[in-house]
């Protein structure tokens, strides 16, 4: 596939993403205003469960993938590649089915024993569960139809769908709750439909991109032994990741009210937003360098491949987290206008941030580490991350509630920046180490925080909430245009584009 194509899928997976984010958060506020903070605390209890949930997927995403990546390569695989999307779609609808009805027969007890509320009846709340329950069956293998179009390079297909869902899903929500019922019950009915919409959609497309066949897929137990040792590490990766960034959620909805957790939920779901901005790079380049590593390709082709990519995650990650960082207070209060949620969240925002971005720097180390099929450090880092950070998690969020759970974030995904990239580097592109520090992270990283740091001390005491506005925009595009000055991929740009003009 050629580079234009791959630029294509990254600029369908920005769009995806960024409305996507849009569609998530500009109706957070409405949200609340219908339904109450505590409720919007259940959406974020939901949004754990479902995280937990998600080690059932047993890394099966992902190897369709990987797997139909590398098969697009060869005309002999056309079969095989069908045979494998029913194979595992076979499984995950079968999984789906019994995590929906076990989280239907949890909903009691958790509504009881776990849950704090003081607002929303218990009755509700245990409505609310079982709905979750069956929305989570209705959805569980968007995961499989999403990563089989990922793997097929169909992402601007994939993207339509998934603007068209958005959406759906969030403005229709508003909808219902202001005509119908500004209940959170009625919030997740509408879930289901949606749900059910996407995963047929999904599905369609999926089938009808594969290659032609002279039969059509069958279950194949062959292929999942074929398989079974990338999907056992991706499961593994999978469990431990859940494992250390859902403990916060787990603890703190236990010892929280509803109320508090639900500021933690907002402060986390803003800082993750970073995530969503780096994942559009992931989804293109994971089988694209699948398809290098399954080839003969250069090393250098390969290098210049990641080295590009992790250019454009500074790009797209660091301007955003320093402006969220330095400016969080402001941006609230633009959002909700209203200074209790500014007070409650912006110091958890501020901190929780710095973590994301961390990680959100670490995705293409982790997607080319993926690519070759090395799935060993992500799961032994982990699993030394759990046994030492799990019980001082647990030590600083019973002393500081939510701020220890968000310092807790930053020291795991630091540990990761200083100790993953050097073992990572010793085996894969050897020599490319420092060029990821120093060009591709140090550099945009330094420059933008200078731009804002500057801006930040600079800024006069604004009551007015548009010049505020205007003041953290007129920032956030000098720290976007620094950042593309500071790496090599958008200078060369830059300098084309002059050249084409004379």
């Amino acid at each position: 596939m050629r580079e234009t194509s791959i630029t294509a899928n990254i600029i369908a997976n920005f769009v995806g993403k960024v409305w996507s984010v849009i569609m998530g958060l500009i109706f957070i506020p409405l949200y609340i205003r219908f339904m109450g903070i505590e409720a919007y605390g259940l959406i974020g209890v939901f949004v754990s469960l479902v995280t937990l949930f998600t080690i059932l997927d047993m890394g099966l995403s992902s190897t369709l993938s990987r797997e139909l990546a590398r098969l697009s390569t060869s005309r002999d695989s056309r079969q095989e590649s069908r045979d494998l999307v029913r194979t595992l779609e076979c499984v995950y609808w079968g999984v789906g089915v019994v995590v929906g009805f076990t989280l239907v027969m949890l909903a009691p007890l958790i509504a009881q024993h776990w849950i704090k509320t003081e607002g929303i009846p218990s009755q509700t709340v245990q409505q609310a569960l079982m709905i979750m329950g069956l929305i989570v069956a209705v959805q569980w293998p968007v995961a499989l139809y999403d990563g089989g179009l990922v793997g097929l390079q169909q992402q601007v297909l994939l993207n339509r769908i998934r603007i068209g869902v958005a959406t759906i899903q969030n403005g229709g929500a508003v909808l219902v709750l202001w005509l119908i019922s500004p209940t959170i019950t009625v919030y997740f009915t509408w879930q289901i439909f949606v749900g059910l919409m996407q995963v047929v959609l999904l599905a369609c497309f999926l089938w009808k991109c594969l290659p032609e066949a002279n039969n059509r897929g069958v279950f194949r137990k062959t292929l999942l032994k074929k398989n079974w040792r990338f999907a056992a590490g991706m499961m593994s990766i999978s469990i431990t990741s859940i494992i250390l960034t859902q403990t916060d959620k787990i603890i703190l909805s236990r010892i929280l009210p509803l109320a508090g957790f639900g500021y933690y939920t907002l402060a986390f779901n803003l800082a993750s937003a970073l995530s969503l901005l780096v994942n559009p790079v992931f989804l293109a380049m994971f089988p694209k360098l699948s398809q290098l590593n399954s080839g003969e390709a250069n090393e250098n082709i390969v290098s210049d491949y990641y080295h590009k990519a992790c250019q454009v995650v500074s790009i797209a990650t660091v301007p955003a987290a320093c402006i969220l960082a330095l400016f969080s207070h402001q941006i609230l209060l633009l959002w909700f206008r209203d200074s209790i949620i500014a007070q409650n969240t912006d110091t958890l925002l501020r901190v929780l941030v710095i973590g994301s971005l961390l990680n959100a720097i670490m995705t293409m180390p982790f997607t080319l580490q993926l690519a070759y099929g090395w799935t060993k450090l992500t799961f032994v880092k982990n699993v030394i991350a759990v046994i030492v950070l799990i019980p001082l998690m647990i030590w600083l969020t019973n002393l500081y509630g939510a701020i220890g759970a968000a310092i807790v974030w930053i020291i795991l995904n630091a540990g990761y920046f200083v100790v993953e990239v050097p073992i990572m580097h010793g085996r894969v592109l050897k020599r490319e180490m420092w060029r990821w520090y120093l060009q591709d992270v140090g550099m945009p990283l330094c420059t933008v925080l200078i731009v804002v740091v500057l801006s930040r001390i600079l800024m006069p005491d604004i009551r007015s909430l548009y010049l505020s506005l205007m003041w953290i925009l007129a920032t956030g595009l000098l720290a976007m245009l620094s950042s593309m000055l500071a790496v090599p991929i958008t200078r060369k740009w830059c300098k084309r584009s002059v050249a084409l003009m004379r």
